[in-house]
């Protein structure tokens, strides 16, 4: 198995990593899109992840990883529990699952089992990425240059949570909730807005200009290429650390208030800006909870709002023809004149 570079051992990227953070401690907020230059960490960000999710409890044997104690069920489990079968549990590690920008659409929504089909005559259902991702995370890469049909896709079962396929005969449904995390360089084409509006927060990372720190990046860089255990050894530490703070916050999440002043507050703010729907508003109250949550308090403030806000509000912005600043120059302006 590929060792990934620690978590916490990135430099700099303090806004990515707490936007990671933030959707790992809340799954509901919607994930994580994060454009910048190339060569910035994104990816390495990303796919270090997978080290600091707790597992999980699934039933055992499921393809789909469902839930023993959830609601939805995937159809194979609902056939076992039709025959009179016990599901039994086991624990699984969280999956966070790479959907390449060349697959097919066959790949990523699951299709006919071609194998079994010729030699045994009859018709199994092939899972694909979305049933790999389910109750875990789907990574895409580069995720402005994805095909439209599969943006469709994927905006189609990021809102409803199910997966439907229905093709070669088959007729199939099961759960595929995920966090969806994209990442991609804007120089290099948009996304579209319908999937724009489907991400909870974003991200702009820049490179370092800091020559200290990157040179640390170079060296930790390096370290970890010669020798990938003992560099993992060095931050085991704190590694663990950060898994616990965010198991942790996970705890106190449900305990965590946010108060009708903070939630008038968003909603002026998002009213000032100008974005569509109540995504920003409800973006907003989930992540500053989950922040609040993240750094020991009970109760959400308007410091956490405005440490949030950029986060959940910048990739909502319409574009404004008589004003050609980013949309994180605009968000910071109406931050300013708010607090």
């Amino acid at each position: 198995m590929a060792l990934n570079f620690p978590f916490t051992a990135i430099v700099a990227q303090d806004e990515m990593k707490l936007a990671i953070a933030i959707s790992t401690i809340d799954s509901t907020i919607g994930g994580v899109l994060i454009f910048g230059d190339r060569g910035t960490g994104k990816s390495t960000t990303i796919r270090s992840l997978a080290a600091l999710l707790p597992p999980m409890k699934v039933v055992a044997a499921c393809p789909y990883h469902c839930d023993p104690a959830g609601p939805a069920l995937c159809f194979e489990c609902q056939d076992r529990i039709a025959r009179g079968e016990k599901l039994k549990t086991e624990l699984a590690p969280v999956p966070v699952v790479d959907m390449p920008l060349g697959a097919s659409e066959d790949r990523v929504v699951g299709a006919l089992d071609i194998e079994k089909a010729l030699s045994q005559g009859i018709k199994v259902f092939e899972p694909g990425l979305l049933a790999k991702a389910n109750r875990g995370y789907l990574y895409i890469d580069e995720v402005n240059l994805l095909e439209d049909h599969l943006v469709d896709l994927l905006i189609d079962v990021a809102a409803s949570g199910e997966n439907v396929v229905e093709r070669e005969g088959l007729s199939i449904r099961h759960p595929a909730r995920f966090v969806l995390i994209g990442s991609g360089n804007p120089e290099e084409g948009e996304l579209r807005p319908q999937m724009l509006d489907r991400f909870g927060l974003s991200v702009e990372v820049r490179t370092p200009h800091d020559l200290t720190q990157r040179v640390e990046i170079i060296k930790r860089r390096d370290a970890f290429e010669r020798d990938p255990v003992g560099f993992l050894r060095q931050y085991e530490a704190s590694e663990a650390e950060f898994k616990d703070s965010v198991l942790s916050a996970r705890k106190r999440l449900p305990k965590v208030t946010v108060g009708d002043d903070i939630l008038m507050k968003a909603t002026q703010l998002c009213a000032q800006l100008g974005t569509d729907g109540l995504r920003g508003e409800l973006t907003l109250m989930r992540g500053v909870r989950a922040l609040a949550a993240y750094e020991g308090a009970r109760k959400a403030t308007l410091t956490h709002l405005k440490q949030l806000a950029p986060l959940a509000l910048r990739h909502r912005l319409r574009r404004n023809p008589l004003d050609d600043s980013s949309s994180t120059t605009r968000v910071e302006r109406v931050l300013a004149e708010f607090f």
